[in-house]
């Protein structure tokens, strides 16, 4: 008949066995495949640019800081997750609200799950890292995957609104002291 182990010794057993296997998932996801932006239809007002693709996403801008970090450019209405070696590691469009941020450094303040946003959709994963005139300013996606209804005249939104799929990686990515970069 085999000795009886301390139920100590159980409990450490286990633990180290759940850090080893979070290790290797963490690893195994950090090295696995990652989306880039998808292919979108130039409007006849398109720069001479080219249109980014999944073999060409857009290039992070110059100026935008190094090391992890998440990009919001204005101009180009575009995020880009940057990890700590340089390489983006997903970018995509959004819909800025009415209320933009001035270009500068910032952190992600506070996350929220879900809540509804200011224009009555429910929202979720949201991550407030600004402010301006008043207005809290964060990333969110709609619940439904909807993008935005044109902004009523006079109201003041600050939501920085994307896909679904987009949301769900930048709650994974940005956590409370990302830094994020605004870009003009």
């Amino acid at each position: 008949m085999p000795a009886r182990l301390p139920s100590w010794a159980w409990v450490t057993g286990l633990t180290v066995g759940a850090i080893a296997a979070v290790t290797v998932l963490g690893v195994q996801a950090d090295r696995g495949s990652h989306p880039t932006a998808t292919s979108a239809k130039p409007s006849s007002t398109a720069s001479a640019q080219p249109t980014p693709t999944p073999s060409t996403p857009a290039r992070v801008p110059d100026g935008s800081g190094t090391g992890r970090r998440v990009v919001y450019s204005l101009g180009e209405k575009r995020v880009w997750l940057v990890d700590a070696s340089e390489a983006t590691r997903r970018t995509f469009t959004v819909w800025p609200g009415s209320v933009s941020p001035d270009p500068g450094s910032y952190t992600v303040s506070s996350r929220n799950a879900a809540t509804t946003g200011s224009d009555g959709v429910q929202i979720e994963h949201i991550m407030y890292f600004a402010a301006k005139s008043g207005i809290s300013v964060a990333f969110s996606n709609a619940v439904d995957g909807a993008s935005p209804p044109p902004a009523a005249s006079g109201i003041k939104t600050g939501g920085v609104r994307m896909r679904k799929a987009d949301g769900t990686a930048l709650w994974a990515f940005g956590t409370v002291g990302t830094t994020v970069t605004v870009v003009k």
